[in-house]
């Protein structure tokens, strides 16, 4: 027997402020990056997007509105509805106007949001982002103020949630050789996108302690899941697992708001009674759902039921795909991560120098935000912020060539031969603040993070050896000629 909704009163609560601090913080990446990453001149630019697909297959406000100051006015139109949604929302509007104002609130939130996913390409191609617009989705059927949430959407939150453990699990133990033979942590820590300050240490555990949590990596996302339909106390047991699980995520990796969204979908597997059980906190007195707004979550669920048969037989292949999604409103979409793990780190560090004839001592390193560069500089924490160049630098890294996917550092590089204030936002520093430079290169390295004796007796977090040349050494002139594209050609032969 189903629980009532008088069960997820204080649930509801706790997930929308927490949803909606998820989309403040991506509205706000999206105000301070999307521009300069796929906007009018951006790396990307809009116009691609614009000319290149239909409103139908990637549907976006910025496909008739194709501007920067339309971009602005959505992103930062996104940061104040998120904090109305956080702080105050219509969540305690009589019952009348409450639930209508909160569904026109987190529809907004939704739509908005929709339009950059589909306008931002490659930099906004990861699961997290189609998950937020799945999770975005389901909060417009929750209802607010004293109202009951609608029972059948809290089911829908833990399929969410469900599909997202389950398919990180089967994509793992599917994939790479060492998730079954549990050595895969031994390299993850140091090779994972964005390290954080916790990462070295995370990487010098002991073997058998990896050994360990990469079974219960298994057991968490393998297992686990199939507690979050089963009655209380049973279900937040999974939720408390499955939190706990994010949690060790969060502290020894940067994973933009993956972790945190997940972690924010958790909350669909307790309930009031668990909650007040272990609080100190009651819930207040609650009016039911509204008849319409019931009728709605069936609706939605008989929606949400349909649109699954392709990701759960996705999820279900032997051929899976991960982080995919079926329709062009990302509705309900297929997740997981790390099917592989890189065994070495690679990584790109772009160096310009002013010298007409450069020796080596000449060129001098742009740093990046969360890539490292420096050896001699500890891990940075991001997450739940997300740096999209940084990543997408890490992706480029696995390749000792650039390819068709990297079209985008053909745009980098031109606008630090501008000395594009916008572009050069997207990074930690200039080594050209007064004239740009005379020639660039991209270099490609091979990173490890010392060991104990090593970051004793230099304070190094990281050891560096060169492995090849990415790009150039090109001048501007040899730049807008195609160097780039060029090398491409020759890598495809």
């Amino acid at each position: 027997m189903l629980p009532s909704a008088a069960d997820y009163w204080l649930v509801r609560f706790a997930f929308q402020r927490g949803l909606a601090l998820i989309y403040l913080l991506a509205f706000l990446v999206a105000a301070n990056q999307f521009r300069p990453l796929a906007g009018e001149d951006g790396l990307l630019p809009l116009e691609e997007y614009v000319e290149g697909t239909s409103f139908s297959e990637r549907p976006s406000l910025f496909y008739f509105v194709p501007s920067d100051r339309a971009i602005g006015l959505a992103a930062w139109t996104g940061v104040g509805l998120s904090a109305v949604a956080l702080l105050a929302g219509p969540y305690w509007l009589p019952t009348p106007y409450a639930v209508p104002a909160s569904m026109l609130l987190w529809l907004v939130l939704w739509g908005l949001y929709q339009s950059f996913v589909n306008a931002g390409r490659i930099f906004y191609g990861y699961g997290w982002e189609s998950m937020l617009l799945e999770t975005g989705f389901l909060a417009v059927f929750l209802g607010a103020g004293p109202s009951q949430p609608p029972v059948v959407v809290i089911w829908l939150l833990k399929w969410l949630v469900f599909r997202n453990m389950f398919g990180a699990g089967l994509i793992k133990i599917r994939g790479d050789d060492c998730w079954r033979d549990l050595t895969c942590l031994d390299y993850h820590y140091e090779t994972q996108p964005m390290p954080n300050p916790l990462s070295w240490v995370a990487h010098h555990l002991p073997d058998r302690f990896h050994r360990a949590e990469t079974l219960g990596n298994h057991v968490v996302e393998l297992a686990v899941p199939f507690l979050y339909f089963a009655p209380q106390p049973f279900a937040a047991v999974g939720g408390i697992a499955t939190i706990g699980f994010q949690g060790w995520l969060m502290l020894t990796g940067n994973f933009a708001f993956l972790n945190a969204l997940t972690l924010v979908q958790s909350l669909a597997l307790f309930s009031d009674g668990v909650v007040t059980a272990v609080l100190p906190i009651a819930a207040p007195a609650t009016a039911a759902t509204p008849a319409w707004l019931s009728a709605l979550s069936v609706l939605l669920g008989i929606l949400v039921v349909a649109l699954s048969i392709r990701p759960v037989a996705n999820m279900l292949s032997e051929s899976q795909v991960m982080n995919t999604a079926f329709d062009p409103l990302k509705l309900v979409n297929t997740y997981g991560a790390f099917g592989s793990v890189t065994t070495d780190r690679y990584q790109l560090v772009i160096e310009g120098t002013d010298a007409t004839n450069p020796t080596e001592n000449d060129w001098q390193a742009y740093e990046t935000k969360g890539q490292p560069v420096r050896t001699d500089e500890r891990p940075p924490q991001w997450a739940p912020y997300h740096l999209r160049l940084d990543w997408q630098l890490w992706f480029a890294a696995m390749r000792p060539q650039p390819s068709r996917r990297q079209r985008w550092l053909g745009g980098l590089l031109a606008a630090l031969f501008a000395n594009d204030p916008d572009t050069l936002s997207l990074l930690r520093s200039n080594p050209f603040p007064d004239e740009p430079p005379e020639k660039i290169r991209v270099i490609r390295y091979r990173y490890r993070f010392t060991t104990a004796a090593e970051r004793a007796e230099t304070g190094d977090w990281w050891r560096r050896e060169r492995v090849g040349t990415y790009v150039g050494p090109l001048s501007q002139a040899e730049l807008q000629a195609g160097g780039i594209a060029r090398q491409q050609r020759r890598v495809r032969r």
